[in-house]
């Protein structure tokens, strides 16, 4: 097993759910927490630990993104007007490498990180290899032509196994997304339910 694909198996057993909804996670038979005493592990889990899983969760379905990145995420929500647990998923989506991954060009999130890194990606025609580069409505990212026939995009592009959002408008031929606007939670297809507001609970208290 590849080391990219231990990690989100182990990720999910840590959580207890398929939170990147992928068909051979561990957590889809075996549902327990890691370890010998996983399945024994039970007892209330105070507010505290639910709002420390909620945000480990979020955290995580990103590519374990670090705590200050996710820190910073969620100050800038915070500082912006309306609802900040809205405003954070928001900004977590307008993430390039998140922005990669939900286009369909790469099969996981943490291939679009590597994928972004390897400057394989342009955003408006200029080259970016910054996976936190925060894209703004109306921008355009686009697979450089160099880049077109690897196998990991070919066979994300032709994967049924993620729907494409609303707020994401892709050309195939072209290998090109365009960014419409910022989603709200609910235009989010996230395979299991994310609680934003639980992560403003934690940061808060």
């Amino acid at each position: 097993m590849s080391r990219r694909h231990s990690t989100k198996y182990k990720i999910d057993r840590r959580v207890g759910e398929n939170i990147w909804g992928r068909p051979k996670s561990p957590v889809n038979k075996r549902p327990n927490k890691p370890g010998q005493h996983g399945p024994n592990r039970r007892g209330k889990v105070s507010d505290y630990g639910m709002q420390l899983m909620a945000k480990q969760k979020l955290k995580f379905y990103y590519g374990d993104i670090t705590e200050k990145q996710f820190r910073k995420t969620y100050d800038e929500a915070n500082r912006r007007k309306g609802n900040t647990a809205e405003n954070l998923i928001g900004l977590l989506e307008s993430r390039l490498d998140a922005f990669v991954y939900r286009s369909k060009f790469v099969p996981t999130i943490f291939a679009a990180r590597q994928f972004v890194n390897h400057g394989h990606v342009t955003v408006n025609g200029v080259k970016t290899n910054i996976g936190s580069y925060r894209l703004k409505p109306g921008d355009v990212v686009q697979i450089r032509e160099k880049s077109r026939n690897m196998a990991l995009v070919l066979e994300a592009l032709g994967s049924p196994e993620r729907d494409l959002p609303e707020y994401i408008e892709v050309d195939p031929k072209a290998m090109t997304a365009t960014y419409i606007r910022m989603p709200e939670l609910s235009d989010v297809p996230y395979p299991v339910q994310m609680e934003p507001s639980q992560v403003v609970e934690y940061y808060s208290s």
